[in-house]
């Protein structure tokens, strides 16, 4: 804003000083001009008029001084509303992109108001975390490490991290709800941590975590582990802990406004005597992100006092917490409990709220294992009720697999508060979005332990069939993220803690690029679940989030459209790089798939267009569901699915499928060159790897085969008499392009493309990997065109049943092999591949399994 201030302060100085001193002829020469038509006036008067001459004079010049004074006024009057509206018009142009759209919330309810979602497992980038579904709450959570100490340093798990090299970690059973249960493989032992919820009172009510820790069977006299418990407040709290015999802490009061009065007790369960060291900690840290290392600078050396000879790391305890009790200046946000042992060992922590006054019986020891059996066996019977897959006869060793998928994907619903970093044209530098809620799953706990938008249309998919309410409520926040020009940032970077695991390249989010509306995939199954009966009617829903859906939609079809009617263009392309193969087109979701080699305004992209036709298409159904029929939207989507129009804007006759059309060379290739010697230089030669064009590009279109050229049949689009289909069919069952026994490879094996690196350092990502959430896009449409009559009926189904028995059976191998669902699969080998665990659309697989489309 300072920046835009001075432009146009420069502006009116210009402006000023060239303003006119009079309100004259600006001609040149128009003063000399006046001054001798007066001489020969005056020498008229001369002969006896002289004093009415002296008069005329005089009133003239006053008049003509008033009339300078008042052009002088207004035109500084009028300046100055030209700049206060300038002014306004630059703050409005830099703070819209910050702008909440202005219609009513979808989300009404939250934090209390859903006491059975107040509390949960909302921390999936950790281990195992409980936390309050509010923006100033309480978070639970745990770290541990052997005892051991390499290099200085000690090995403290808290975050997943896939180089922590923790042979596998899963939530083996989660309704999203009430319960979990999850196994940790590390290196010398086993950890189980569980929770169980108890709904009650004004506050939430009460849950038992339990962390159990079993030795393996190979290392049957295990070292020494630490666990630590820690309580962490993010917003004003009053804590008091209870300690006794030289650090062992054994409850904690407190006070929140979110919570009212609580305490949390631990209760450890001993087989033998193997208790070594009890500490614990008070200290005020930053935030949720800098926990760890508020623990790593609070150890010290103790001996144990079980075995004389060991010495062991242990907490120190924060004496200040008591000789300041009485300092209102000092504040304690952070507490941990820590027990080091010899396994095994199991510790139950109970959080107790004091509203809930009723509670049948405090869920602990053989009352807490009864209940977590329960809600176990209530979990089995309701997976079987939905995806029948005893009934389609898996093998139960396959069957407890999809659990996991399923568990995994609940387990990774986490709950954040805070904002984007967000800019757009009008901004020189980055600025923050509003301060907001957001529940949503995530992809990957390792990894990307936060919301993306695309992701969580395919994620709700299989939320949707297990519990609507949760699917609803994590749309509803998701789409009251929409500002004012109906943009919704594509990442969601919210909090101190999320923020400290992306790569400062991928935190600004900017408002010209989109992420594919993959909600309407969603919102399609939705209402054909209520118009089959199997869910209720929810006429409200709809009706609270369709004014959001049009102007998101509304939005796309502005910013995202082409040159052409009927043609869309993903923002976000780089033009100016010479440094990529092929420039990405992140926006899309695809990344590295290659598209036009020089990005320019008259790209058309095949996948947006028919993103686009689904959301008409949806927003349409929606509105004759609820008896507001969408004509406009009708009409766009009957104009974006004519299959002539289709063909004439993104058929190729020379590779005879659909491609993107674009600015394209179909010869390029990177090289590495060694930068010049400077002389004088001691440095070690310095190489720059940049791409060559050996063939001038050209408007046409872009004929690399994969994915993107299925995008018209993976979204039903291609009639089912439309001989294009079978060609479609045929090029499905190529070995030689997509074809694998493992799944539908993204990118045919004849493209120059195909596992090519795109920068020195890129490997490939979307050329030639098998991607689940395409190729369940690719089940669901076989079994689309396999149900309805048309001349390729008998061909979809057939290549429905090989493609949905190969995806299966290797994500499945590949989990019993690894212990974890991949980001993607090798198409040479099948293995697991990219980041893991990918519970994210990996889980997708479940309803595969069970024939949900």
């Amino acid at each position: 804003m300072e920046r835009k201030i001075e432009n146009f302060s420069l502006i009116l100085f210009i402006i000023i000083m060239a303003r006119p001193v009079n309100s004259g002829n600006n001609r040149p020469g128009s003063q000399a001009k006046e001054s001798r038509s007066s001489s020969n006036r005056t020498g008229r008067y001369k002969k006896g008029y002289g004093s009415v001459r002296s008069v005329s004079t005089k009133t003239s010049f006053l008049e003509k001084w008033n009339n300078k004074v008042a052009l002088f006024v207004a035109f500084n009057i009028v300046v100055v509303i030209l700049s206060v509206v300038y002014f306004f018009y630059q703050y409005h142009l830099e703070n819209i992109v910050i702008t909440p759209l202005d219609l009513p919330p979808v989300i009404t309810k939250s934090g209390l108001d859903v006491p059975t979602r107040f509390w949960g497992s909302y921390r999936p980038g950790t281990y195992f975390g409980m936390r309050t579904r509010s923006p100033q709450g309480l978070a639970t959570g745990i770290m541990w490490f052997t005892q051991k100490v390499v290099n200085n340093r000690i090995d403290i798990r808290h975050w997943c991290d896939q180089w922590d090299n923790v042979n596998h970690y899963t939530w083996l059973e989660h309704d999203g709800e009430n319960f979990g249960i999850q196994k940790i493989d590390d290196k010398e032992y086993y950890l189980v941590t569980s929770f169980v919820k108890q709904i009650g009172g004004d506050h939430g009510g009460d849950f038992t975590a339990k962390i159990s820790v079993r030795p393996k069977e190979f290392n049957p006299s295990p070292g020494p582990v630490s666990l630590m418990f820690y309580v962490y407040a993010s917003g004003d709290a009053n804590f008091d802990p209870y300690v006794v015999n030289e650090g062992h802490l054994r409850s904690i009061d407190g006070y929140m406004d979110t919570l009212g009065n609580f305490s949390i007790f631990f209760r450890e369960v001993e087989t033998s005597k193997t208790i070594l060291k009890y500490n614990y900690l008070t200290a005020d840290t930053p935030s949720l992100a800098h926990l760890k290392e508020t623990v790593m600078r609070h150890h010290a050396i103790f001996q144990a006092k079980e075995r004389l000879q060991l010495q062991i790391l242990g907490l120190i305890g924060d004496a200040a917490a008591y000789t300041k009790k009485t300092d209102h200046n000092y504040k304690v946000n952070f507490i941990v409990y820590q027990v080091t042992f010899i396994p095994p060992f199991e510790l139950e922590v109970f959080f107790e709220s004091r509203s809930f006054r009723n509670r049948p019986a405090k869920i602990l020891g053989s009352l807490y294992n009864l209940e977590l059996d329960n809600y176990m066996k209530n979990f089995e019977d309701k997976f079987e009720a939905i995806f029948k897959l005893r009934a389609k006869n898996f093998n139960p060793l396959d069957i407890k697999p999809a659990y996991a998928a399923l568990s995994n994907m609940l387990g990774g619903i986490g709950y954040f508060y805070g904002s984007s970093l967000v800019q757009s044209t009008h901004n020189k530098d980055p600025i923050s979005y509003w301060n907001a809620p957001l529940y949503t799953s995530v992809p990957s706990r390792s990894f990307f332990p936060r919301g993306f938008l695309w992701d969580e249309g395919f994620h709700n998919l299989l939320i949707l069939e297990w519990n609507p309410e949760i699917t609803k409520e994590i749309i509803g926040h998701w789409l009251d993220l929409m500002n004012i020009e109906g943009w919704i940032p594509r990442e969601q970077i919210l909090d101190a803690e999320a923020r400290e695991r992306v790569p400062a390249e991928f935190i600004v989010q900017k408002n010209s690029n989109a992420n594919p509306p993959t909600f309407f995939l969603t919102l399609e199954r939705f209402l054909y679940k209520m118009k089959s009966g199997s869910f209720p009617k929810d006429v409200v829903f709809l009706r609270k989030i369709l004014p959001r859906l049009k102007v998101w939609f509304d939005w796309f079809n502005k910013t995202q459209n082409g040159m052409i009617p009927g043609t869309y263009r993903w923002r976000g392309r780089d033009s100016q790089t010479d440094l990529e193969l092929n420039p990405k087109t992140l926006s899309s979701g695809l990344d590295d798939y290659p598209r036009a080699t020089h990005p320019t305004i008259d790209e058309r992209h095949l996948d947006l267009r028919c993103w686009i036709a689904l959301a008409a298409g949806v927003l349409a159904d929606i509105g004759d569901y609820i008896g507001e029929p969408l004509e406009k939207h009708r009409d766009t989507y009957h104009f974006l699915t004519n299959n002539e129009l289709l063909d004439k804007l993104h058929w190729s006759s020379v590779s005879l499928s659909y491609s993107d059309y674009g600015f394209h060379s179909r010869d390029v290739k990177l090289t590495k060159e060694k930068l010049p010697y400077v002389a004088g230089s001691h440095t070690t030669p310095q190489t720059i790897t940049y791409r060559v064009v050996n063939e001038e590009p050209a408007l046409r279109f872009v004929d690399n085969f994969g994915y993107i050229s299925l995008f018209p049949f993976l979204l039903k689009i291609i009639d089912a008499d439309n001989p294009k289909l079978i060609k479609i069919l045929s090029d499905l069952r190529n070995p030689n392009l997509l074809w694998t026994d493992y799944g539908l490879r993204s990118l045919a094996k004849s493209s120059p493309y195909y596992l090519k690196h795109n920068t020195e350092h890129d490997p490939p990502y979307w050329r030639g990997s098998i991607w689940i959430n395409i190729n369940f896009l690719a089940a669901r449409a076989l079994y689309h065109y396999g149900q309805i009559e048309g001349p390729y009926m008998t061909q979809a189904k057939k290549l429905y049943s090989e493609l949905r028995l190969n995806v299966v059976s290797n994500v499945i191998k590949e989990y019993k092999r690894t212990g974890f669902y991949w980001e993607q699969y090798d198409d040479v080998t099948g293995h697991g591949k990219g980041v893991h665990p990918f519970t994210g659309w990996t889980s997708l697989v479940v309803l595969m399994m069970g024939e949900l489309y």
